[in-house]
């Protein structure tokens, strides 16, 4: 029996909300929290806030690694940003935070990786996925950049294979009609799928197919169906992961409202390949609003080692 693990942060205004939160959950639906709703992690350095969190396990030293946006709104946004999303898109981190553990509870301290250059602007949502066709990691992440006057963001990659050395950033992906954010990949039968947020021409979450990890990339028109439903602009962030049943749970951040009222949507199809997603809202439950964040799918074991944690007493 498997359980499943969410790396999120809070919307909130304090510096608090912007840190390392885990839920923990049985089934992807019903979910616990950790630590008391409270902070597992802190980050120290560079911006001294963190968003956009992924998490994934190492094939070859079964370490686990947290990456994240270098940003803190709370501090930033009225300091070294004043008050501009302009400026942070511009001139925010070249870096992604880390951290790392081989137990999921005794982690290392934040550490700040630069993967980019000053042709980048802000280092946005980092997502890793295991290319099995060059037995490497392929960590991608969307960016202004540039060579386009720092205009729409386009999807960026870097490769790795001990999430210590990486490779120079190339553009994975880029919408000639407008900006995407927030990719998130993943494998099913040999194919891959990139979730985004297109911020126009739709101003929704669309889907992505390839036979390769670094492309090329063409829409499932069947997903774009599914999502005609919801109101344009107000979701972004989707990660998904695979159930023990076999089927696919999507969850999108929703941000249509201020305030605590945000958080996760979860939305069910029976494949990737299929691109049929159907919204779930009463089979899903979370203890407080949660923003960007990746699910991993963990053991039992695992499930209990993080419930039963002091981390209180760290």
């Amino acid at each position: 029996m498997q359980a499943y693990l969410f790396v999120h942060f809070r919307e909130k205004t304090s510096p608090d909300g912007e840190q390392v939160y885990f839920g923990i959950s049985k089934d992807g639906f019903q979910w616990e929290e950790v630590n008391k709703g409270r902070p597992l992690l802190w980050a120290y350095y560079g911006d001294k806030g963190v968003r956009d969190f992924t998490i994934t396990r190492c094939k070859r030293s079964g370490k686990y690694y947290i990456f994240a946006t270098d940003l803190s709104l709370a501090y930033g946004m009225r300091n070294q940003y004043h008050q501009s999303w302009n400026e942070i898109s511009k001139k925010g981190s070249k870096c992604f935070s880390v951290w790392e553990s081989e137990d999921l509870v005794n982690w290392t301290e934040q550490r700040l990786v630069k993967i980019g250059n000053e042709d980048f602007g802000c280092m946005w949502a980092p997502d890793i996925i295991y290319d099995r066709e060059h037995g490497d990691y392929v960590l991608h992440w969307s960016s202004s950049h540039k060579e386009n006057n720092f205009g729409w963001k386009g999807i960026y990659c870097s490769r790795t294979q001990n999430f210590e050395d990486f490779s120079a950033p190339q553009l994975l992906y880029r919408k000639e009609d407008s900006g995407v954010i927030d990719s998130a990949i993943y494998e099913e039968d040999g194919k891959y799928y990139m979730f985004l947020k297109s911020e126009d021409k739709p101003a929704r979450i669309v889907l992505l197919k390839a036979d390769h990890v670094h492309g090329p990339y063409s829409r499932v028109e069947e997903f774009d169906r599914s999502m005609e439903v919801l109101e344009s602009g107000l979701y972004e962030a989707p990660t998904a992961v695979r159930l023990e049943d076999g089927k696919w749970c999507l969850f999108l951040d929703y941000y249509g409202v201020p305030g605590a009222g945000q958080g996760y949507v979860p939305f069910i199809a029976d494949s990737l390949a299929e691109g049929k997603f159907v919204r779930s809202d009463q089979a899903f439950n979370f203890p407080y609003g949660f923003k960007h964040g990746t699910i991993l799918t963990i053991t039992m074991e695992d499930y209990e080692r993080i419930k039963s944690y002091k981390w209180e007493e760290q």
